[in-house]
């Protein structure tokens, strides 16, 4: 009964620790990936969530306009903003949702890149558990 319970204690923290290594790459990844999708393919991203963010009987539209941002050393440089507005069969606008459908995109994926990260860490928890005690059991043999 012992080792069993010294077994799921070091599955647990074996798990844990590739969740973690698989997070520190993944999550990364996928934060990167949605920001950089939300802008490129924005069309993509406006059929995904517009149903969902958009009042009924209206379509969502990427629209896009020149600005301007300060950047660090105070200095203004031309930008290209971003919004998602809600437009209804007339080319009225309904909804007005600025820059979030960018953010919530962003966290889907991230949220995305979680999960996966937690499927990874059960398929190789096992083989990473054996790895380790091969490494432990080699050194104590060395000793």
């Amino acid at each position: 009964m012992k080792s069993a319970k010294t077994g799921a204690v070091s599955g647990c923290i074996v798990w844990i620790l590739v969740f973690s290594i698989l997070c520190m790459c993944l999550f990364p990844v996928t934060m990167v990936v949605g920001s950089i999708t939300s802008t490129v393919t924005g069309d993509s991203v406006a059929r995904i969530l517009g149903p969902r963010l958009c009042p009924t009987g209206s379509t969502a539209e990427i629209f896009t306009y020149e600005t301007t941002t300060t950047d660090e050393n105070g200095f203004e440089t031309p930008t290209t903003a971003f919004e998602m507005r809600c437009v209804d069969a007339d080319g009225n606008i309904v909804k007005d949702l600025g820059p979030t459908y960018a953010f919530i995109w962003t966290g889907i994926l991230g949220g995305i890149g979680l999960i996966l990260s937690a499927i990874l860490a059960f398929l190789l928890a096992a083989p990473a558990g054996a790895l380790i005690a091969r490494v432990f059991q080699k050194k104590q043999n060395e000793q």
